[in-house]
């Protein structure tokens, strides 16, 4: 989008700037020419995001969105306050009350800073006692806001197509990994999906548009088809035969979002609410929001062949709450150090520590980290099909398989915790001590604090497969940062081995 120059000397406030759309929406109003202030419940993970060169950089403020007074200093001064907070993913059954609640407060802290507009993307859907609890609380969220007297502009979308989103990455996987799928009813119900351009376009267009305040739009991309014809559109994209989809009337949201937890990276407290919308026909009722700004809206086939190729600039597993540091105090912590000298500069160990996981794999016992994501998955878990953001950088707050980021401080310091379904909570810690010119030592330091005897069984059961996978880890980093420093080394020579404590 070419740069311009921004319509007032306020700045915009984006609240969900570490969420997908969130995410990618600060680039564009900061490629505009806008100043722009995240509100984020923690700074550091944007700290690492890297916008274009020649663009203003954004202003970032950690607040809480259920602290009105924190709220309303944090857009004292903003001119038009972006809403892209929703808490499907971390309140569960609770959600709509959760969103309530915080719209209800973003509402009347905006009101007291003065903000002139509040915009909001929200949901398509008929209304009707046929309406899911998700469509009717985005529904719902949008009285919230306006309540304190604010104007609000609402976009209304069905599924947004683009890479790393929610909705695309079930339709993808399901696509790509079942020839034969056993569905719900509901794959027959129309509805009229929209690119994620198309709707960035609207979200930053509506700034220059004053016919836009204070009114709702419904907005789709060109096409109106089936979730079946979704499906059968992205296989042939993938390159992939015709999927035979056979619809039953006894497959209920639950089952059907277990499943989709089961053959997808999405999470199953994501899943049931997507899948429940779906059983709603979500079509624009009327097309104002082109006629007031117009642009190209992506055919279907063309927004899925686009999501298939691009990296994702954000992706639906950036948003919620991210891990603060166990508190260990009170209970048992099982610890297994172990350390090795590597003749390496510590920047290039560093830089094999931050490539592990995702398709690289962890370096040793591959199979036993596919077998725990399986088991994982099983029981609700994320599973590791999360995979990672970018394949060699990571930062706070990004998922990998089954690891959240706690720390990362290059070249010294990677810090994970397990998000995997455990008796306790787990730690994994990458230290890398520099040693001088061409050498380091690597200490890696797993704790686990268990819950109940279950923990404790837990804990022993897998203590005999340490020595395997992280001595093997270990291994296979000092491997490849010495291949990495010098070609013709000869792989894992001359080096001591690793030493091992375990408490």
């Amino acid at each position: 989008m070419a740069a311009a120059a921004p319509g007032s000397s306020r700045p915009l406030a984006v609240a969900g700037a570490s969420g997908y759309v969130g995410g990618r929406l600060v680039r564009r109003l900061l490629q505009r020419g806008h100043a722009v202030r995240c509100l984020v419940r923690d700074a550091r993970k944007l700290a690492d995001r890297r916008f274009d060169s020649g663009v203003p950089t954004p202003t970032v403020v950690e607040c809480d969105g259920s602290d009105q007074a924190a709220l309303t200093a944090a857009l004292r001064g903003v001119e038009v306050a972006y809403y892209l907070i929703h808490s499907m993913a971390t309140a569960g059954p609770d959600f709509a009350a959760r969103d309530h609640t915080l719209a209800h407060t973003f509402g009347a802290a905006a009101a007291a800073a003065g903000v002139r507009r509040i915009v909001y993307l929200g949901g398509l859907g008929e209304l009707g006692p046929g309406l899911s609890a998700h469509l009717r609380s985005r529904r719902e969220v949008e009285t919230c806001l306006a309540a304190a007297g604010v104007p609000v502009t609402t976009f209304r979308a069905a599924m947004l197509v683009g890479s790393g989103s929610a909705s695309f990455e079930i339709l993808r996987y399901l696509a790509e990994r079942l020839p034969i799928m056993v569905t719900p009813r509901w794959v027959a119900t129309e509805s009229q999906p929209i690119a994620i351009e198309n709707v960035l376009h609207y979200l930053v267009a509506c700034l220059d548009e004053p016919r836009t305040i204070g009114r709702s739009f419904d907005i789709g991309g060109p096409d109106v088809l089936s979730y079946r014809t979704l499906l059968q559109q992205t296989a042939q994209a993938l390159g992939l035969g015709r999927r035979w989809i056979l619809p039953v009337p006894v497959l209920t949201p639950a089952l059907s979002s277990f499943w989709v937890h089961l053959v997808t990276p999405v999470s199953h407290r994501i899943a049931r609410p997507l899948a429940e919308g779906l059983r709603n026909r979500m079509v624009a009722r009327e097309h104002d929001a082109a006629a007031l700004m117009p642009q190209r809206l992506l055919p279907m086939a063309e927004a899925i062949a686009r999501a298939l190729q691009d990296r994702p600039e954000t992706a639906w597993h950036d948003a919620g709450v991210v891990p603060g540091d166990p508190d260990w105090a009170g209970g048992k912590v099982f610890v297994d150090a172990r350390s090795m000298p590597i003749a390496a500069p510590a920047a290039a160990v560093f830089a094999v520590v931050q490539g592990l996981g995702g398709d690289r794999g962890w370096l040793a016992g591959d199979w036993l980290w596919r077998l725990r994501g399986a088991l994982d998955k099983l029981v609700g878990g994320p599973g590791s099909r999360r995979g990672r953001r970018d394949p060699d950088t990571l930062r706070y707050g990004d998922a990998l398989d089954f690891w959240r980021v706690l720390e990362v401080d290059p070249p010294r310091r990677l810090r994970l915790v397990a998000e995997m379904r455990l008796p306790g909570t787990a730690t994994l810690e990458f230290e890398v001590h520099d040693r001088g010119a061409d050498a380091c030592e690597l200490v890696q330091t797993a704790r686990f604090r268990p819950r109940g005897l279950f923990g404790l069984g837990y804990w022993y059961s897998v203590l005999p497969l340490h020595a395997y996978v992280f001595a093997g880890m270990l291994r296979g980093i000092r491997r490849r940062a010495e291949l990495s420093r010098s070609p013709a080394a000869p792989a894992g020579g001359g080096t001591p081995a690793a030493t091992t404590r375990s408490g």
